[in-house]
């Protein structure tokens, strides 16, 4: 018998809590409607984009209006030319500062612009050490860039 007492009781309360939170957010909102009738809010009725991107109350001049060509728009990736794909070498050098085996993990620290990479023992071809020279190219990984393809250097 004592359970089912201890429920109505929950009930009750649960009962109570809900009617008073009711009650506190009308109350709130009599509060909200009062205060905007004592003060009107003061912001941008209308808002206008101008020409640079920007939000603005003003309408825009009609006069710094540019025309556009339709076929002067290109959407799609930048051509690159011979030159530029040769001066980008996606492999580097560096250094392994931190490897552990039995977990499968470790740091390179690029040789380049000391910048410190996380690879995964799935992204080994030869197995590495602490200290030793290596190759390797980078790829996105979840939490930033990864070291994958990591070779030795001998």
């Amino acid at each position: 018998m004592a359970n089912k007492s201890q429920q109505t009781f929950n009930k009750s309360e649960k009962e109570k809590k809900r009617l008073k939170k009711r009650e506190d957010k009308r109350k709130k909102m009599e509060a909200r409607k009062a205060e905007a009738k004592e003060s009107p809010k003061k912001g941008i009725e209308f808002a206008y984009v101008d020409y640079n991107g920007n939000l603005t109350d003003t309408p825009p001049d009609p006069t710094q209006k540019v025309e556009v060509d339709i076929e002067n728009i290109s959407i799609s990736i930048p051509k690159t030319l011979e030159g530029d794909r040769e001066a980008f070498d996606p492999v580097r050098k560096g250094s392994v500062s931190f490897f552990d085996t039995s977990k499968g993990f470790g740091f390179i620290i690029d040789a380049e612009n000391q910048e410190k990479y996380f690879t995964h023992v799935s992204g080994l071809i030869d197995e590495i050490a602490e200290n030793d020279k290596v190759s390797f190219e980078l790829e996105k990984g979840l939490k930033g860039l990864n070291a994958v393809k990591v070779t030795l250097i001998k």
